[in-house]
């Protein structure tokens, strides 16, 4: 981590802001790649203090939702001594010197956390060293509160606005000294969003919402296979509806996130593009990829994990330990393609010309765009303009900047800026999809239910196949999950299955860890069946006898949520005929999660009505907006659970909008009760862990109400 005093010249040029005050760039070590030089300048955030006093934080850094723009701003504030009514934050344009931008994988918080503190309390004490200069006094005899720099002498007060110019010309302290955890006035306090009035009143800008003269409108359709091709096309039909300005063919480009190919109509308004998208006659060629069909590929999964498959990991003899085993147990889990479904599609604006390109768009790497459009274009990266707004819900699907590239060609063969929004329909069939999943799991416990072996065989497409297409299975890097085992087994083999992708595979909330701790939570919990334990008592056995001392945080962590969402949630009570609790323990992105549920069923009908969640985050920031993400998890771990489930026939995703792809609604959400530990840790993730660790909870609960145990995920899929 670096703080740096920050010029205006170098402020102007990063932010295109006009500046006076004091400002300061937080750069993080991991911006700066291999071939940047030293003195690299390649700050991650802004903090300006104007000369009225205000606080802004330009943050490059997105905002979908999860309140990293509210957590951020605030642990600056803090430690700034900040009245919070007088900070708010900017989103960075796309830009290098922003370091990197891609929000995801649960990083933000955990990695500007420190930094962010740092910099408040450095400008706070150089405002108090100003401030000290100018009255002549020690500066033990100054202190800062609420935007003013007090004199315990004399009791008067200086603003900060007064102090940031004379305060920006001193040296940066070198070890600018913390608030303790007792001191903090913002961190750990239910503050308020930052953008909460924006948003109730419909004033948040997201990706649909920019408008600029001249626009124009236009509404694609993509080739419906991957790695298929248009093969013709009669615009005729379309060309005469009125308000119809061209058809554009967008091809794709060598780029994993750019378009898969497909063709636009541009019109003066959505609805007119929209329906002349309809008329038009389309003839594709799918290519290699119509063979594929989801079902029977699951099905061939499921075969390629029941069989000996590729060695990833290996630690003991789990052979010998299997034939020696008191009991063993065998069972298959599998799960479906997922598609991300944000409540806002895709939506840019790009402005190409021949001299400028520009664009807006909800995105989570503006940087990714600016590397796709440039190839596009040939131009170099720096001259495409890219603007953040807001995201409507984001989970990984925003990361790719396919849509982006798609309305920057539009713009280009068009002549006019284009917004590009895609339907609901195109949202759902172009994806970057969650890998469709199969996993074979073996276990041996001995006379007093130890696990002593454990073989776990996984096959899924990977998201490496997007990047590589030679890529057929996962590899070692897709099982850092299953590496890191809290259970301590001392014969654990890992084996990886063929799995070729036919579908682009991306990020998507949680990744991997959804069917990863779906599995060894349903397994372990029919282990602990095969054991005669319940299953708290057979998981608090099993990190018992976990002897592994560099492992001894993570099952001590991964044990205090157990215990904790046990207790609130009343496990082991007496519960009603066909009502069951069902529990689960994962953890993923740093953060420790469990998961207790309450479910009533009725047939195949399943209601959840209640959920505990115990989570060990470190140093909660922010309770409301923490409490929000679990909450949000359990949506999504519950939809995901259910029903969510994407079909491919002949190649093509059969599902179109959320009458064939239901996700949950507002009568089916539960009763959420959310239990944080009070950690001395530093804060970790929370955008992502919340959501592996439901569903397996849930399929443990409907065992314990019905004595039905569901190995696939959703339980309930659609027809379609």
């Amino acid at each position: 981590m670096n703080i740096h005093k920050v010029s205006r010249r170098e402020f102007l040029k990063a932010t295109g802001m006009t500046a006076g005050g004091m400002i300061m760039g937080v750069t993080l070590p991991v911006s700066l790649s291999a071939e940047d030089s030293e003195s690299a300048f390649h700050p991650d955030v802004f903090i300006h203090i104007g000369e009225n006093g205000d606080t802004t934080l330009y943050c490059g850094r997105a905002e979908m939702g999860q309140g990293i723009s509210t957590a951020l701003p605030a642990a600056v504030a803090d430690e700034l001594e900040a009245d919070w009514s007088r900070v708010s934050v900017l989103q960075g344009d796309g830009d290098k010197k922003y370091g990197s931008q891609a929000t995801g994988g649960s990083r933000s918080i955990n990695e500007f956390f420190f930094p962010m503190r740092t910099a408040g309390a450095a400008m706070r004490e150089m405002l108090v060293k100003a401030a000290a200069k100018s009255w002549g006094v020690s500066e033990s005899d100054c202190y800062a509160e609420l935007h003013y720099v007090h004199n315990k002498k004399n009791k008067k007060k200086i603003g900060y606005g007064e102090l940031a110019d004379e305060a920006g010309k001193l040296p940066l302290p070198k070890n600018p000294v913390l608030k303790t955890r007792e001191q903090f006035r913002y961190i750990r306090k239910p503050l308020a969003r930052h953008d909460q009035g924006e948003v109730v009143v419909g004033k948040r800008t997201y990706g649909i919402d920019t408008k600029i003269p001249g626009l124009k409108y236009a509404a694609i359709a993509h080739v419906p296979v991957f790695g298929g091709t248009l093969k013709s096309v009669d615009k005729t039909e379309a060309m005469k509806m009125k308000g119809v300005i061209d058809v554009v063919e967008v091809k794709p480009i060598k780029n994993p996130f750019s378009s898969v190919g497909g063709v636009a109509v541009v019109a003066d308004n959505t609805w007119v593009a929209q329906q002349a998208l309809k008329k038009l006659k389309i003839e594709w060629d799918p290519g290699a990829n119509k063979i594929h069909n989801s079902k029977e590929y699951l099905e061939q999964l499921v075969k390629n994990v029941e069989s000996p498959a590729e060695e990833i990991f290996k630690r003991g003899d789990v052979d010998k330990a299997l034939k020696a085993a008191e009991t063993t147990h065998s069972a298959s889990y599998t799960g479906g393609y997922l598609s991300h479904s944000p409540m806002e599609p895709n939506a840019s604006l790009a402005w190409v010309q021949d001299g400028s390109c520009e664009i807006w768009a909800a995105t989570q790497n503006p940087q990714e765009i600016q590397k796709v459009v440039a190839q596009f274009l040939g131009r170099k990266e720096e001259d495409i303009v890219v603007h953040s707004t807001a995201a409507g819900g984001a989970f990984g699907r925003k990361s790719k900047c396919d849509y982006v590239h798609e309305a920057a060609a539009i713009s280009k063969a068009a002549g006019v800026p284009v917004q590009l929004s895609w339907s609901r329909e195109e949202d759902t069939r172009t994806g970057f999809y969650h890998s469709i999943n199969a996993q074979h799991l073996e276990a041996g416990l001995d006379k007093d239910g130890n696990i002593n072996a454990w073989l776990q065989r996984v096959a899924f497409p990977s998201i490496g196949s997007t990047f590589n297409p030679s890529q057929d299975r996962p590899n070692a890097r897709d099982f850092r999950g299953p590496i890191a085992h809290p259970y301590g087994i001392a014969n654990l083999k890992l084996e990886s299955g063929h799995a070729p992708a036919h579908t682009r595979i991306g990020w998507y909330r949680a990744v991997y860890d959804i069917f990863y701790g779906f599995a060894v939570n349903v397994f372990t919990d029919e282990l602990a069946q095969k054991s005669g334990m319940d299953t708290v008592k057979f998981l608090n056995n099993i990190y018992d006898n976990n002897k592994d001392s560099e492992m001894s945080s993570v099952v001590n962590r991964c044990r205090g949520v157990l215990n904790l969402a046990a207790e609130k949630g009343g496990w082991g009570r007496t519960m009603q005929e066909n009502h069951g609790l069902g529990i689960a323990v994962h953890h993923s992105y740093r953060s420790f999660l469990a998961m207790l549920v309450h479910v009533e069923t009725n047939g195949d009908d399943v209601k959840v009505h209640r959920v505990d969640c115990a989570v060990d985050c470190g140093l909660v920031l922010n309770p409301d907006i923490a409490t929000a993400q679990m909450e949000g998890a359990v949506v999504m771990g519950l939809s995901l659970s259910l029903r969510e489930d994407i079909t491919f026939k002949d190649g093509a995703v059969v599902n179109s909008n959320y009458h064939d792809y239901p996700v949950l609604r507002h009568n089916e959400m539960p009763e959420v009760h959310v239990h944080f530990v009070d950690s001395p840790e530093s804060p970790t993730g929370l955008g992502e862990p919340g959501v592996p660790t439901f569903a397996p909870a849930l399929i443990n609960a409907i065992y314990a109400a019905s004595g039905k145990r569901h190995r696939s995920i959703p339980i309930k899929p659609m027809s379609v």
